[in-house]
């Protein structure tokens, strides 16, 4: 009897300490409010037509004439994002701050004589502005004479503590996953555990990006896209980052009895290359192009990260704010105008206001599998293009599986108009075209737990 009961607290604690695995942390949760944000990728390469540089570019190469953060934070926010990440060094090693730790920096390039610090003034920007900061920190690099060695580790964590320590509060960190030779033809040997332990001393909000996290997770592609079937927590034991990385499914879906919180970060370029080029000017993406973008990253539950580079001048050049521009006004046509408001929402026969007050944090529980369902009412019909469900985040994600239906008033009856799996931070479902009716519901068909808690309901 004894051994039952022993045996009975062990299963409970086990259960116990499942239940709290596979949750955002309080960082992670604020870095899913971002959903948004622009990629700056600038240095040499902007002046060479590189992708990747060699890392023997000269530094006199490196000379915007019109550099102005300002500009660049300016349209970062009437494009709707919430912050910028910037290539403070990328694989060719140079600095775009005057670290004491490189030869190969702002400071032997001959913009302001020397003295510039884009990185400071990119910070002042981003303040001055309500913007987010994040900063790109290539560890591979060309151009250092200790790269190959173990004296490198020390070189990149003193690089990493002067960004984090000089520029204010980053909201994320970004570890790319290339590792290729340095100037002496050796590979380097990273100390991941030694930088991640860094990074969580100096900066414990930022949220470090890469293919295992921990913050969050690289998508898989560069094309801006995750699954429709996202779950939030992966995976990560007998991984590395680069190359050993997790397959590409478990990056673009999440695995769904992940262990750890690590979701997923949609990353593409407004252009086809990352750094500016002129005979690219052309064929900047269009506002649709970016909509559908969009729709496959944020609507799907993962934020999403474009990169918009800046030109030779220092400038976001005239094509891809334009398109920024455009791509904002679809949005405000899209989503503009929430629906909700003036509806009447329940679960059943009580009214939930907290399913629609606005405020993530607060949320309604459903009770799915005693057939609890979400209707919501207007007066009058109402053209209906867009459904967006949100779960209370600090539970993670729950739901696997709901339908949405609209009542066909000349059927006197539910019709179903849309369905999917994974909720998560966010799920926007787009609603067959001409779709009007007075009154839709929510079911809940599968979830991990026989209670659900949504957050948010939004339609458009």
């Amino acid at each position: 009897m004894r051994q039952i009961f022993t045996l009975s607290i062990l299963l409970l604690v086990v259960a116990a300490l499942s239940a709290q695995t596979g949750r955002p942390t309080a960082a992670q949760q604020v870095w899913h409010e971002r959903e948004f944000y622009l990629f700056l990728h600038f240095g040499p390469n902007t002046f060479t037509d590189k992708e990747w540089g060699h890392g023997d570019e000269s530094e006199s190469l490196f000379n915007p004439t019109q550099l102005d953060c300002e500009q660049w934070c300016r349209i970062a926010k009437a494009a709707g994002a919430r912050g910028l990440i910037i290539t403070a060094k990328h694989h060719d090693g140079f600095c775009l701050w005057p670290s004491a730790h490189s030869t190969h920096t702002v400071r032997e390039s001959p913009w302001k004589n020397g003295k510039g610090d884009v990185l400071a003034e990119l910070s002042a920007a981003c303040r001055k502005h309500g913007l987010v900061l994040g900063f790109y920190l290539s560890p591979w690099d060309r151009n250092h004479p200790q790269y190959g060695t173990p004296e490198y580790n020390d070189v990149y964590v003193n690089t990493m503590t002067e960004l984090m320590t000089r520029y204010g509060n980053l909201f994320e960190f970004w570890w790319d996953g290339a590792n290729g030779e340095g100037p002496n033809g050796k590979k380097q040997v990273y100390d991941f555990k030694r930088f991640e332990k860094m990074a969580a001393k100096l900066q414990p909000k930022a949220v470090i990006f890469s293919d295992i996290g921990p913050g969050c997770r690289w998508v898989g592609n560069e094309n801006g896209l995750v699954g429709e079937t996202n779950w939030g927590t992966l995976d990560t034991a007998g991984f590395t980052r680069g190359a050993g990385g997790p397959p590409y499914d478990s990056l673009f879906h999440g695995n769904f009895n992940g262990k750890t919180w690590i979701p997923a970060e949609c990353d593409v370029s407004i252009r086809p290359g990352w750094f500016y080029h002129k005979e690219e000017d052309d064929k900047v993406k269009t506002p649709e192009q970016l909509m559908h973008i969009w729709l496959n990253s944020v609507g799907h539950g993962a934020n999403l990260l474009l990169n918009v580079p800046p030109d030779r001048r220092g400038l976001i050049h005239e094509n891809d704010s334009a398109a920024l521009m455009q791509f904002a006004a679809l949005r405000q046509q899209y989503f503009g105008k929430n629906l909700i408001e003036k509806a009447t929402v329940q679960i059943g026969p009580r009214q939930q206001p907290k399913l629609h007050d606005g405020k993530p944090k607060t949320a309604s529980e459903i009770l799915w599998k005693k057939g609890d369902v979400i209707t919501v009412q207007w007066k009058q019909a109402q053209n209906l293009r867009f459904v967006q469900l949100k779960e209370y985040l600090p539970e993670g994600n729950n739901v696997t599986s709901f339908v949405i239906d609209i009542w066909d008033a000349g059927a006197k009856t539910y019709r179903q108009v849309g369905a999917s799996t994974s909720i998560g931070p966010r799920k926007m479902i787009k609603l067959p075209e001409n779709t009007r009716s007075d009154q839709i519901r929510v079911r809940i068909l599968g979830a991990r737990r026989t209670k659900v808690r949504l957050a948010e309901i939004e339609v458009f």
